[in-house]
């Protein structure tokens, strides 16, 4: 009871307070005033990455490419009002679960939170479908300046099925901020394949060029 009505405050507390890119208008489209909403770098397609068909809501353009980063890297978590916004304007059917794309025990103890868990739980309650984390991520490293071989084998290491998670689910939505390459999503699907998930589908805020 608690999380929807604290849900829906912020989202009346957002719409009657200044747009957080121009602050010259009331935010009515997830925090920004309608000018600032149609001037964004939408996209509202899906692309190919890894023989996986992403759904994706806008370009990794400005001024959405800083938010994402002041998001993920510097803790401006009220930015998750825009951001799931983004994700709503996308199309989704017949989905059981989402899965947020998991990242290692080192980058949460960094950045104290998982921005892609952070969407999820606010999507989840749109959707009114619960968020599954079935996998886990160890020993996260940066991979530039990587091959696409040497890139798929590094992730192909890192994700791991959580022992104690008997949950399972056929339909699932695999959810990230920024698609790529498609190789850590690629990984995650490969997953959760192998725990009997039979349809996946992935979807991302914005697509960078591969």
């Amino acid at each position: 009871m608690f999380k929807p009505f604290l849900s829906s405050a912020q989202q009346w507390l957002h719409s009657v307070l200044p747009c957080q890119f121009c602050g010259l208008e009331r935010g009515h489209q997830a925090s920004l005033c309608q000018d600032c909403w149609n001037h964004l770098p939408w996209f509202k397609q899906s692309v190919q990455r890894q023989e996986i068909e992403v759904q994706v809501a806008c370009h990794y353009a400005y001024p959405l490419d800083r938010v994402i980063q002041q998001f993920k890297y510097e803790q401006q978590l009220h930015f998750q009002i825009l951001l799931t916004g983004l994700l709503k304007q996308l199309e989704y059917r017949q989905i059981q679960a989402i899965v947020p794309m998991p990242i290692s025990t080192q980058r949460l103890a960094e950045r104290g939170y998982n921005q892609s868990v952070i969407l999820a739980q606010r999507l989840g309650q749109h959707l009114n479908i619960p968020v599954w984390q079935p996998i886990q991520r160890q020993h996260q490293h940066a991979q530039k300046g990587l091959s696409r071989l040497e890139r798929l084998d590094q992730i192909e290491q890192q994700f791991k099925i959580a022992p104690t998670n008997r949950l399972r689910f056929r339909r699932v939505l695999m959810l990230d901020d920024v698609v790529t390459t498609g190789s850590s999503l690629k990984t995650l699907e490969r997953a959760l394949a192998e725990l009997g998930c039979r349809k996946i589908e992935a979807v991302c805020i914005a697509a960078a060029q591969a």
